[in-house]
């Protein structure tokens, strides 16, 4: 018991002295929405940066995993595309409808953390089991069970982070939880190349080692996320009935709208690695230009969640959006190794100036006792449209061709912009 306490109690010290140091990174004023504001200096709340850790440690479980499952499968368990393709349209699906689900959820409760725990729990426990599986659909239970987790978990958590945050900093606090994500995603797939090719261990011990950095998860929910009760009114009867989504506001449902189309044309990043290997990299080039591409995605997402407080979330997510229809432009044009690299390190940016500005401005654009929703809602409109663009952009790609599958991507994304510039710049909530 004592041990145990030892090791909460280091676990603050390390989360006080992080947030210490992030609270020097910025001293400058900031505006939003054209308003003077002397917040982007201040630090983060203990429970982003508690999340934040989390999130790390998190996708270095995860990672230590999921890059090495397709040649598991495939050598080890004697599966195929086919059986890979069921598997992560499966769990990506289920993940995105409880995405929605757990949203509503949490909008009915005091508490959201509960939510959370159970989510990263649920993952943490299924995951790495996979190193215990023989067949393939063993393989697809434990993958189901993982995005369940995640599903149940992500729509409260945002949620969370925008509570307690002061609304000047938003962007600032979810560039800061994707940045650690992002820092995870580079950690992990480093740490299983340097264990399977030093250590001299099999994947399945790869796998079943990812539980170590799943049980430091679930040690830092339980003794740095800290929750007040909720101060607004829980949705009345009627919202519940409806799900919340009568009442939420017609621009927020155009910035929904406009996210579909964006989505619809944002395939999966596997097509662009493919473009690499077509355009002469060689594969094992691949993981350390992944691997690069994830640090410049971790920087440009913290210096981008501050930017979009001071220039406001629309700016920056119509400057993000534009640089991806240029990316994707540049992709139906390029063919050389190097200019292929050097469109995909710019691509990286993408993710700084739109991911956590478009959270911060579904908080902003929600009302607090239905904020569950909103993100369940936001969480689910581009994990479920996910899926359509991926097949939408596989099939331009084989009866067309590569460059006019990048174009149609391109395309959509400038008309999501035009969309976009429709919605209202709408004051922040608090």
């Amino acid at each position: 018991m004592d041990s145990g306490f030892r090791q909460n109690d280091a676990l603050r010290v390390f989360l006080d002295r992080l947030n210490c140091q992030l609270s020097t990174i910025n001293h400058r004023p900031s505006t939003i929405n054209h308003q003077p504001s002397t917040m982007n200096h201040r630090p983060l709340h203990k429970t982003v940066i508690a999340l934040g850790v989390v999130s790390f440690f998190t996708d270095f479980s995860s990672e230590m995993i999921y890059p090495l499952l397709p040649v598991f499968l495939t050598t080890t368990l004697g599966a195929g595309a086919l059986a890979l393709g069921i598997i992560e349209g499966i769990a990506e699906s289920i993940s995105s409808i409880l995405k929605i689900i757990s949203g509503l959820w949490s909008d009915r409760v005091t508490y959201r953390k509960p939510f959370i725990l159970a989510g990263y729990g649920i993952a943490g426990l299924f995951r790495p089991l996979i190193g215990l599986a023989y067949i393939w659909p063993v393989v697809l239970i434990l993958r189901f069970f993982d995005r369940i987790g995640k599903g149940l978990r992500t729509s409260p958590r945002d949620v969370l982070i925008a509570e307690v945050t002061d609304p000047a900093i938003r962007g600032k606090a979810f560039g800061f939880h994707r940045a650690m994500d992002h820092a995870g995603a580079v950690a992990g797939p480093l740490a299983a190349a340097a264990l399977l090719t030093y250590a001299g261990i099999s994947l399945r011990q790869v796998f079943l080692l990812a539980a170590i950095p799943a049980v430091i998860v679930i040690l830092v929910i339980i003794s740095a996320v800290k929750e007040e009760p909720r101060k607004t009114e829980l949705p009345s009867s009627a919202d519940k009935q409806k799900g919340g989504w009568p009442q939420l506001t017609p621009n927020y449902k155009l910035y929904l709208f406009s996210l579909l189309v964006f989505t619809l044309g944002n395939s999966t990043d596997a097509f662009i690695l493919l473009k690499l290997t077509d355009s002469g990299i060689p594969a094992s080039w691949i993981a350390v230009l992944w691997a690069a591409f994830h640090i410049v995605k971790m920087i440009s997402s913290y210096f981008g969640g501050m930017l979009s407080d001071k220039i406001g979330r629309k700016v920056s997510i119509i400057s993000g959006w534009m640089l991806y229809s240029l990316v994707y432009c540049a992709f139906a044009f390029v063919s050389s190794a190097t200019a292929s690299v050097i469109v995909f390190m710019i691509y990286g940016l993408y993710f700084g100036l739109t991911e956590s500005s478009e959270k911060a401005w579904v908080a902003d654009l929600s009302p607090a006792n239905l904020r569950g929703a909103a993100f369940g809602f936001y969480n689910g409109v581009i994990g479920l449209g996910a899926l359509p663009a991926s097949i939408i952009f596989g099939l331009i790609w084989k009866l067309c061709g590569a460059h006019i599958a990048f174009f149609t991507g391109s395309v959509l994304s400038f008309i999501a912009c035009l969309v976009l510039l429709q919605v209202k710049q709408a004051g922040i909530r608090q």
